[in-house]
């Protein structure tokens, strides 16, 4: 018996965590809950991502206008080496520069987390499938400025062909399993 598309298990190596727009400008506009949720989720997977070797791509759209990345995530970023990708347009695969990026590794699957849930993650996790990526989307890793907003772009996404999960969710299944070194340091991120 075969599993469903979509609920196979992906491995981090061949997995970008692509973390859209969590810029310092936006961050106001958000109920506060919901940016503790797409702060948090975004800690778990960047970590997450540098323990197991997967890929990470950031953008910022206008940063000019719409500030950097916001601290604490920007010192995870740096940390990972990662230069954010600049970007006018809402979808990141409409950005030719994400594109060469994402095409450099060679990823089968990506996780995409970040601001707005129903534009620019929309957009970008319609695109992605388009490529024929396997995506999900982690339902505490998004965030728009209002609630049903963000169900709208969950929604959207899911009917694109994304996954909607949670960021412990991916986290777990790419550790597979408990009583190792890697679970040991990992698992910490969620208590």
């Amino acid at each position: 018996m075969s599993l469903a598309m979509g609920v196979e298990r992906t491995r981090p190596s061949t997995t970008a965590i692509i973390l859209v727009d969590v810029q310092e400008k936006l961050i106001p506009t958000l109920p506060p809950e919901a940016l503790a949720d797409l702060v948090r989720a975004s800690r778990i997977l960047l970590t997450a991502a540098r323990e197991l070797f997967a890929p990470v791509f950031v953008t910022e759209q206008y940063s000019r206008g719409l500030g950097p990345t916001i601290q604490p995530l920007r010192d995870l970023v740096h940390a990972l080496g990662v230069t954010p990708i600049e970007k006018l347009t809402f979808s990141a695969c409409a950005e030719p520069a994400f594109i060469d990026a994402l095409k450099a590794t060679h990823v089968e699957a990506a996780v995409v987390i970040g601001i707005e849930t129903h534009i620019c993650v929309f957009q970008t996790v319609r695109d992605l499938v388009g490529r024929g990526l396997r995506v999900d989307v982690p339902l505490d890793g998004v965030a728009s400025r209002r609630d049903d907003h963000k169900r709208a772009g969950l929604e959207l996404c899911q009917r694109a062909g994304a996954g909607v999960t949670t960021a412990e969710t991916i986290l777990f299944d790419w550790m597979v399993q408990c009583g190792t070194d890697t679970f040991r340091t990992l698992s910490k991120l969620i208590r």
